[in-house]
């Protein structure tokens, strides 16, 4: 990614999403552009559909997408990769870390919930409110907002942050 000045606004590459099977497409793009270590941090109203990605992007890694579900009381999950279900054109994590910090009161809540051991080493974290930690982000990630176009559709931007960049999506 070509450096920015200060100041200037990152590039955002915005996907108009009709339904699920587009979103399962989506995400199997994003899973083949990324890093085997990424943030990715997740914005979007209630219902919006956070963890409905994350299940789409856990089914691109061969993670039964059942095994996902909302970290909303838990905080945390984290679902290994295993190496049987690697795919050679993916650049595959050793495991995909979901967090939902909705229930924090703020960066200084992390460490009580083990999130430097959750975080470390070869994986993809994906945060859903982020803005609840949000002096504690990586400058280093990949925003996404979702946003509710109607029942069943959905637009996201993905906006790259720092160093952070994808091949093609």
């Amino acid at each position: 990614m070509p450096s920015r000045a200060d100041g200037d606004v990152p590039p955002t590459l915005t996907v108009a999403v009709p339904d699920e099977a587009a979103l399962a497409l989506l995400a199997r793009r994003l899973a083949a552009a990324m890093p085997a270590r990424a943030f990715v941090a997740i914005e979007g109203d209630l219902g919006a559909g956070k963890t409905t990605f994350v299940k789409a992007v856990a089914a691109a890694l061969g993670i039964d997408p059942t095994d996902v579900v909302s970290p909303t009381f838990g905080l945390i999950h984290v679902h290994d990769v295993l190496a049987a279900q690697n795919q050679p054109a993916i650049n595959v994590p050793e495991r995909l870390v979901h967090a939902d910090l909705y229930r924090l009161a703020g960066a200084g809540d992390l460490a009580e919930i083990g999130w430097e051991d959750a975080t470390a080493g070869r994986c993809w974290v994906f945060v859903e409110w982020p803005s609840r930690a949000r002096k504690a982000l990586p400058a280093d990630r990949l925003d996404i907002t979702i946003s509710i176009d109607s029942e069943t559709s959905r637009t996201l931007s993905f906006t790259p942050r720092g160093g952070f960049t994808l091949a093609s999506l």
